[in-house]
């Protein structure tokens, strides 16, 4: 270990997990993403042209591990493999109910508004990633997203009834009998 890398983690270790402790959930991803930066630090500090802005470039390999970390902890759920939870009240358990029809609903749109809503809310992609990954600007695909949102909720109250709590959360429903 070179002397500017020891140093450098003797002076600002203590620091440095401070910093991330109040970034992440617990001490355990803390360690971790220390230890990642540690790392970075001892494989990039050649690449520090100026040794005056040490303090600064630490926090930002940082702040660039913890941005790291979140991005691996995404989630990427399929929507049929939502399992269904016996606990949960409210919004989540109509959804949970409705699991199946969201599926058939959403199969059944039109193509460009079927994939937004997959690789969206399937896949857990964000709209500029499907933007990107479809070849679209970032307008149109916030606009897929939102229309095929639209159509869904159109047929979803042209078909069912609502049943919602003081605050809005929906705690049932019923399909209209000449829908079934």
């Amino acid at each position: 270990m070179s002397i500017k890398v020891e140093q450098a983690w003797e002076e600002f270790n203590d620091q440095l997990k401070y910093f991330i402790l109040k970034r992440v959930p617990n001490e355990d991803v803390a360690e971790d993403i220390l230890q990642e930066v540690f790392i970075k630090i001892h494989s990039q500090i050649e690449t520090l042209r100026d040794h005056h802005r040490l303090q600064s470039w630490l926090y930002r390999v940082t702040r660039n591990a913890i941005t790291d970390y979140y991005r691996s902890q995404k989630p990427m759920v399929e929507l049929p493999e939502i399992p269904i939870q016996p606990e949960s009240s409210g919004d989540e358990e109509v959804i949970y109910k409705l699991i199946p029809c969201l599926k058939t609903l959403v199969d059944s749109l039109p193509e460009r508004y079927r994939e937004a809503l997959i690789l969206t809310e399937y896949q857990g992609m964000t709209q500029r990633e499907m933007a990107e990954k479809l070849g679209i600007s970032l307008s149109a695909a916030k606009s897929r997203v939102q229309r095929g949102r639209e159509k869904i909720r159109k047929v979803l109250l042209e078909r069912c009834q609502f049943e919602r709590d003081r605050s809005g959360k929906v705690m049932d429903y019923r399909v209209f009998p000449d829908q079934e």
